[in-house]
């Protein structure tokens, strides 16, 4: 079927789920949601591919569904990556114009970008974003690039992102062998923040946290940009697998129960009596204590987001004005909110973004705001790349070594 307006596909193959979102950028701008595939994942472990043929099967299953709901056939998609090896830091490079040059020229700017991206790395590493925060003009922050200005000294300050490289590789050619083309790499919580954020958060302040079944994404904006970002190995599956070592439950139960019956917060209100499971006929299948299973989530999740705490720069939270913004599925327990309002001191939300829409319900849901992230990333890449050099915006291009 012809359509004028443009369509990209959002993939993120996760711990627990497997997820394709095929969007539609009309010429407002506007992004319509056309179809969602979704599948439990299977061969995934902490955001990383470990068994490539169960994750394949997933995959193609995704591909699947996310064809018949959305009416399209898929040829390619922006495929977002997590895992615990990938980093993301703060590097600046400094650039002295000539003497008898005090007007700042592009290959000046350039030569300061240049310098900021010259970040030494693991050998095994590969960078995977470029990221401009702002310049500086004689140490006065930019927010664009200071071309035809009067200086002498540009400072071009940048987020950058890197990984193993093999890691990385191994999710490009699960996607490729379906066969699909990878239209670009994005780290998984950057892509969440593209949705769960507007640029007034950004200019106040705002931390983004993803909880999926493996990982802890965590992407911080300070003055409009991006100062911090990361992934922690410990998700939803950790609490479940917690339930599980202290109940004897099976795993399955462990986690029916954490959902039905758990809360996150430290209100004891919520811990009086015990939690029950029923089997079909309404019997009870499953009793413990209501207590006992709070503190086993509580402990795991506050664990959990001390961690993100302790990875930020120091005194960041206290520049963090819009607040913190909880995504994922892990997000949806009972409580959580509330715990994460006693780690951080900051206001909560969850995020829902005006500017997408759509005939299905669930795009609404956290479980899939790294995948529509992902259309939303697209999106401004695409109004980047269009832009004259000298102008490019605050996420930057991806430079990949192995090619595509």
């Amino acid at each position: 079927m012809a359509r004028r307006a443009k369509i990209h596909v959002g993939l993120e193959i996760g711990t627990s789920k497997t997820c394709m979102v095929v969007g539609e950028v009309k010429a407002d701008s506007a992004v319509k949601i056309l179809g969602i595939g979704v599948t439990k994942s299977a061969g995934v472990r902490k955001g990383e591919v470990f068994d490539f043929t169960q994750a394949r099967a997933c995959l193609k299953d995704a591909l699947t569904k996310a064809e018949d709901a959305s009416d399209v056939e898929i040829g390619s998609v922006y495929l977002a990556v997590t895992g615990s090896h990938i980093e993301g830091v703060n590097h600046r490079g400094t650039y002295r114009l000539p003497d008898g040059q005090p007007t700042v020229l592009p290959e000046h700017v350039e030569e300061a970008r240049t310098i900021a991206r010259d970040v030494h790395i693991p050998q095994d590493h590969v960078y995977l974003h470029p990221i401009i925060r702002n310049y500086l003009l004689d140490g006065l922050e930019h927010s664009a690039s200071p071309v035809g200005l009067f200086g002498k000294t540009v400072e071009a300050d940048f987020h950058i992102v890197h990984g193993i490289g093999t890691r990385i590789q191994n999710s490009i050619k699960l996607v490729r062998e379906m066969p699909l083309e990878v239209d670009d790499i994005v780290f998984s919580p950057i892509a969440t923040a593209q949705m769960a954020l507007d640029r007034e958060q950004r200019e106040r302040g705002a931390l983004v946290i993803d909880v999926g079944g493996g990982t802890t994404d965590y992407a911080l904006y300070l003055n409009g940009a991006i100062a911090a970002s990361g992934c922690i190995p410990v998700g939803g599956d950790h609490v479940t697998n917690d339930i599980h070592l202290v109940t004897g439950l099976p795993f399955s139960k462990a986690d029916r129960l954490k959902i039905k019956e758990g809360n996150a917060s430290a209100d004891p209100a919520k811990s009086i009596g015990s939690a029950k499971l029923t089997d079909d006929r309404g019997f009870a299948e499953v009793e413990v204590s209501r207590s006992m299973l709070n503190e086993v989530i509580r402990q795991r999740l506050e664990e959990t987001l001390k961690l993100v705490l302790q990875r930020l720069p120091s005194g960041a939270m206290e520049a963090v004005g819009a607040g913190v913004f909880l995504t994922g599925g892990g997000s949806l327990m009972r409580g959580f909110s509330e715990l994460a309002f006693d780690v951080f001191k900051r206001d909560i939300y969850r995020p829902e973004s005006p500017e997408i829409s759509g005939a299905l319900a669930s795009f609404k849901d956290p479980h899939y705001a790294t995948a529509i992230g992902l259309i939303r990333y697209a999106q401004i890449l695409e109004t980047e790349r269009a832009t004259p050099p000298g102008l490019i915006g605050k996420i930057g291009s991806l430079f990949w070594p192995f090619g595509k």
